[in-house]
C-alpha cells in the first residue's frame, strides 16, 4: 500500500467527491450537544445533491435511533442511510455461523435487535451455552455482563466485537470506550475478538455502497479508527480537530492512520486545501514551513499563529508534510522535538 501524504483541492473539497461519509462522536456532536458549524455544514452539502452516510461504531443504537437522534439536531437523515458497527458484526457471524445460534449479547438494544435480524436466538447466560458472544458498547454493561461474557468464551463460545475503540469523548471529557471493556475479556480468556467496525474497511465500503459511490470522502477526529480505516479502504480521509485528536498526534501519526486532508470543523469541506510543497529542503505550507534536521522538528511561521486561524491550519500540514517524508526514508525522528501548536 502506497504511504499517504496530505492533499490538496484548489476548489471546495466536497466537489471532488460523490459522497460523504460522517463518523458522529466527534465531529456531528459531542454529548448533548451539535458541534459548532456541523449541522449547517451537513445541510448545506445535502441541499448541493451530494449525499451523506453516517458511520459508527456505536452499537448501542438502531439506525432509526441514529436517525432521530440526529434530526433532533435539525438534519435530514433517513435511517438507511446510516452504517452502524453492529451491522457489519452481525454480517460477518450471519456468514460464520449456524442459523438460529444462540448468542449471548453484551451491548444495548440497536445490537440486540441486529442478532435477532438475522435469525440468531439471544441467550444471557453461559449456562445456555451459548455458540458465540457478540460485544457492542452500552453505558450498561457492567461487570455481571462481562464476567458472564468471559464464562461462555472459556467453554468454548466464539468471540466477537463490534469495535476495539479504547475511549469515547463525552461533553465531560475522554471516556472508556468499548475496546477497553473488551479488553477486559480478552485478559480474562486470552482470546481476541473477531472486530467488524472501524478501523476494518468493510464497514465503509457498505456505507459507501448505499450510494454506490465511486469518490467517497471519509471523515472523522479519530486516527485509529476513522481515519486509519479510510487507509484500509482506500479512500481519503478528512481529519477535524473536533473530537480526541490533537495536532501533535496527527503530526506523530502511523502511516497507516495518515489523513489526506486536515481542517478545524466540517466547515473544511468547504473550502480549498493548500497542500504542502517541498522547496529547498523544507516544506512550505501557505506563510508556515517545516523541516527535520538530525531528528529535530522545526517551524517557521510568519507571526504566532491562532489556534483556530487558517495559518495553525497551515503550519500543522507543514509539520506533516515534513515529519512523514522522514518517517517513509526511515530517517530518525525525535518526536519530542515537534513543537507545540
Amino acid at each position: 500500500m502506497s504511504r499517504v501524504q496530505l492533499a490538496g483541492s484548489k476548489r471546495p473539497l466536497i466537489e471532488n467527491h460523490d459522497s460523504l461519509l460522517l463518523d458522529l462522536d466527534g465531529v456531528v456532536y459531542l454529548g448533548p450537544r451539535a458541534i459548532p458549524h456541523a449541522v449547517e455544514t451537513i445541510s448545506a452539502i445535502q441541499n448541493s445533491g451530494t449525499p451523506v452516510a453516517y458511520v459508527t461504531n456505536n452499537s448501542s443504537r438502531s439506525p432509526q435511533t441514529v436517525a432521530d437522534h440526529l434530526e433532533g439536531y435539525g438534519l435530514e437523515v433517513a435511517p438507511d442511510h446510516v452504517a452502524t458497527s453492529a451491522q457489519a458484526a452481525v454480517a460477518i457471524m450471519k456468514n460464520e455461523l449456524a442459523p438460529g445460534s444462540r448468542v449471548l449479547v453484551v451491548g444495548g438494544p440497536g445490537l440486540r435487535a441486529e442478532v435477532t435480524g438475522i435469525g440468531m436466538q439471544i441467550v444471557d447466560s453461559k449456562d445456555d451455552k451459548p455458540a458465540a458472544v457478540v460485544q457492542g458498547f452500552s453505558p450498561q454493561v457492567g461487570w455481571e455482563q462481562l464476567a458472564e461474557a468471559a464464562y461462555a468464551i472459556n467453554e468454548g463460545a466464539r468471540f466477537y466485537a463490534t469495535n476495539t475503540d479504547l475511549s469515547i469523548p463525552t461533553e465531560r471529557g475522554t471516556a472508556p470506550g468499548n475496546g477497553s471493556l473488551v479488553l477486559g475479556i480478552t485478559n480474562a480468556t486470552g482470546v481476541v475478538p473477531t472486530s467488524a467496525g472501524k478501523p476494518k474497511p468493510e464497514l465503509f465500503w457498505h456505507a459507501a455502497g448505499l450510494f454506490d459511490a465511486q469518490t467517497p470522502l471519509m471523515v472523522g477526529d479519530r486516527l485509529d479508527t476513522d481515519l486509519a480505516g479510510a487507509v484500509a479502504a482506500q479512500m481519503p480521509g478528512l481529519l477535524v480537530f473536533t473530537g480526541v485528536t490533537d495536532a501533535t498526534a496527527v503530526i506523530a501519526c502511523a502511516p497507516h492512520e495518515r489523513p489526506t486532508f486536515l481542517a478545524h470543523d466540517l466547515r473544511g469541506l468547504l473550502a480549498p486545501h493548500t497542500q504542502p510543497e517541498q522547496r529547498d529542503g523544507q516544506w512550505v505550507c501557505g506563510q508556515a514551513s517545516a523541516a527535520v534536521t538530525a531528528g529535530q522538528v522545526e517551524l517557521r511561521t510568519a507571526a504566532a499563529a491562532e489556534l483556530d486561524s487558517d495559518e495553525w491550519l497551515d503550519a500543522v500540514r507543514a509539520l506533516c508534510a515534513a515529519v512523514w517524508h522522514e518517517i517513509d526514508r526511515e530517517e530518525t525522528v525525535d518526536f519530542t522535538s515537534i513543537p507545540r501548536l
